[in-house]
């Protein structure tokens, strides 16, 4: 006992390291000290809450803190409109995220020897379209558009004269190389408008990929592009968005409200599915896909969870697709938006899913994917006019649709949709503007292009709102459709869309981009260094194979 209490109370020793632990300690005393001085000191000048900003010196004054009644309500305008501007920019992030959503989709659906030249594609539209709509498609859709209601003091700047035949206009004239020709669209209301309404049309753009993936050729997909975006697109979007003949179809022939889409059920999406559809037409089905006497072929996608992924990505985006088409935060109208589109797009998971289970015993998840996509679409143009068991109904039909018209687009019109986009966006875009003639509920939309009172559509009282959406259903799928076939037809005459035999055969990733998207699964060196020894490449490509293997 007497030992252990030395070697603790070593008195000799400590007595020697006296000085340095005096020293020691007055230093952490020290800085123990400033640390509780600074921390008192931040604390007694911090503001927590935050109500030291903003107040009556933060009003732009001509003398600060004692503002006139007219420099108030000036800062408050401006005030107002900002917070616009900043709701649409937040917009175009999350629409423009979408774009990582379809490339996931349309990518985990195809096989992995394709995956590079699907995501490419998916990529490269957006660039391509981006310019294309900047330097035309813009102007011809919103260039007669007239004052922004959401932007006070933009009157003047896309007020180009529409081309019209009588008191029905057809195009805008305003705006084309957007801000850069001196006609005063070099305005930030301007640019906010259009970096919105770009996304959009890059959406009706990447939905075609999908639908003639695993087979287009990637040179003849870069004039689809420009097609979509200068003409296609901007010219049915001007129609219904830009005061066109469909939108005063209610103030000039006593049609509801005219042909009504909130945020791109038929704008976007049939449009695009449309397309789609003429496209796969044109290029034929991929090899294998259906035998001999016309029975359908699965050719299983290469990653349905990267499929699953995208579609999450794409709910998330479609909130600010749908919700953000008020155009102002200060419509209070986008937070039921956004939960008639959760809520349409949840049922249309379901209904597939249910259905699909009880037909073919599973409940496939690429099915559950569609319907959900197809639910979202749908609700697309009544989500900002129906009410929220509307959206679940109108969401369970789309689900039950859209397996209705994979199962009739494949076994009955014998066309090769790799992911369903003749189906989902299609079919489902046009049910979407049927739907809002059927259960708008009058609660929305007062002076939509130009006419009185709430949208209503038959089941409150305005069967001419569902004759206006028929009308609307019918010209989309004649205009795009009908363009897109022609032009996929004159361009495969002259140039040619699809790949060859032998390259559909080996990968469009090798033969194509020139990559591997999962170069372990057959070899793992470069390009011309035993990266594709194991790939059948055609005759075409004989120069990436690797010297000295065999054919």
């Amino acid at each position: 006992m007497s030992t252990l209490a030395r070697r603790i109370f070593d008195f000799d020793s400590i007595e020697g390291r006296m000085p340095d632990i005096f020293k020691r300690a007055a230093v952490r005393t020290v800085l123990l000290v400033l640390v509780v001085f600074f921390g008192l000191a931040m604390i007694a000048n911090a503001d927590p809450a935050g109500s030291n900003y903003g107040g009556v010196n933060a009003v732009t004054a001509a003398t600060v803190g004692a503002p006139t009644a007219t420099e108030v309500a000036a800062d408050l305008g401006t005030t107002k409109t900002a917070m616009n501007f900043f709701f649409l920019i937040v917009g175009v992030g999350l629409i423009f995220f979408m774009q990582a959503g379809f490339m996931l989709v349309e990518t985990g659906f195809c096989r992995s020897k394709h995956a590079a030249h699907v995501a490419m594609t998916n990529f490269v539209v957006f660039a391509v379209g981006a310019l294309a709509y900047w330097a035309f498609g813009f102007a011809l859709q919103f260039g007669s558009l007239g004052a922004f209601y959401w932007a006070p003091g933009a009157e003047g700047l896309l007020n180009g004269e529409a081309l019209k035949v009588g008191a029905n206009a057809f195009a805008g004239t305003k705006g084309f190389f957007l801000g850069s020709l001196g006609d005063g669209t070099y305005d930030p209301g301007v640019m906010a408008f259009f970096l919105f309404q770009m996304v959009f049309m890059d959406t009706a753009a990447t939905i075609v990929t999908g639908g003639m993936a695993e087979r287009w050729k990637f040179s003849a997909f870069l004039p689809f592009g420009v097609f979509m975006a200068v003409l296609v697109y901007p010219i049915y979007g001007m129609w219904v968005w830009g005061g066109g003949w469909l939108a005063t179809l209610g103030a000039n022939y006593g049609l509801g409200h005219g042909v009504v889409d909130f945020a791109g059920s038929s704008v976007v999406h049939a449009v695009g599915g449309f397309a789609a559809l003429a496209g796969a037409m044109v290029l034929g089905p991929r090899l294998g896909k259906f035998k001999e006497d016309g029975t359908p072929v699965a050719l299983p996608g290469h990653n349905i969870p990267m499929a699953i992924l995208g579609t999450i990505i794409l709910v998330f985006g479609w909130f600010g697709f749908n919700g953000m088409s008020t155009l102002a935060a200060t419509d209070l109208r986008f937070s039921v938006i956004i939960a008639n589109t959760m809520l349409a797009g949840a049922a249309g998971c379901l209904s597939a899913m249910f259905l699909v289970w009880k037909l073919w015993g599973k409940p496939d998840p690429s099915m559950a994917v569609n319907g959900m996509l197809a639910g979202l679409v749908a609700i697309t143009a009544p989500c900002a006019f129906v009410t929220p068991w509307a959206s679940v109904v109108i969401g369970l039909i789309a689900g039950l649709l859209v397996v209705g018209s994979v199962v009739f687009v494949e076994r009955k019109l014998k066309v090769d949709d790799p992911v369903g986009a003749v189906s989902v966006h299609g079919v489902n875009g046009a049910f979407g503007m049927i739907a809002l003639g059927l259960f708008a509920d009058g609660t929305y939309g007062g002076g939509w292009n130009g006419v009185e009172g709430g949208v209503r559509g038959l089941f409150y009282g305005d069967a001419s709102q569902l004759v206006a959406q028929l009308i609307a259903v019918a010209v989309v799928f004649s205009w795009s459709f009908g363009l897109h076939y022609a032009f996929f037809k004159i361009q495969h005459a002259v140039q040619g869309i699809r790949s060859s035999e032998s390259d559909e055969i080996a990968g469009l990733d090798p033969t194509e981009m020139g990559v591997l998207a999962y170069p372990d699964m057959v070899g793992s060196g470069p390009l011309g260094e035993g990266g594709l020894g194991e790939l059948p490449l055609g005759p075409a490509h004989g120069s990436l194979r690797p010297a000295g293997s065999e054919a």
